[in-house]
């Protein structure tokens, strides 16, 4: 019998293939503005705010109050944050696309108030807002 070799560019496309249909089962996350978000963390109301960009990203800047857990690493660091599963919590990156990744990975282990902050840390760094480092 051959064997058969899968290069690692067809693992990828179908990895993607795979968490793009996951995507389209999952709840889209409702967003939340940066003026409501900015308004609760003012008020000591702030819900858990999880930045999954990279370690370095964050350090660089980060929502205030915000936990970092880059998307590669939140489902084996989903029990960090177990405690907030029936709590809201409000998922960022620096675009998109990684937010909505790990949108999927909260959801996916029973997390049921999740958020997306509208146009995630670009635009409230765009906005002027305040940043922590």
């Amino acid at each position: 019998m051959k064997s058969v070799r899968i290069s690692q560019r067809v693992l990828v496309t179908v990895f993607t293939l795979i968490l793009t249909a996951s995507a389209a089962h999952a709840a889209a996350p409702e967003l939340i503005s940066q003026n409501e978000l900015l308004g609760r963390i003012e008020a000591g109301k702030a819900p858990l705010i999880l930045d999954v960009r990279t370690g370095g990203e964050y350090s660089r800047g980060h929502v205030p109050g915000a936990v970092n857990i880059p998307h590669t690493k939140l489902a084996d660091r989903i029990k960090r944050i177990s405690d907030h599963r029936f709590n809201e919590v409000v998922v960022y990156c620096e675009q998109g696309p990684r937010a909505n990744f790990a949108e999927i990975v909260l959801q996916q282990n029973g997390f049921q108030k999740v958020r997306h902050l509208d146009g995630d840390m670009s635009a409230w760094r765009d906005a002027g807002l305040p940043v922590d480092r």
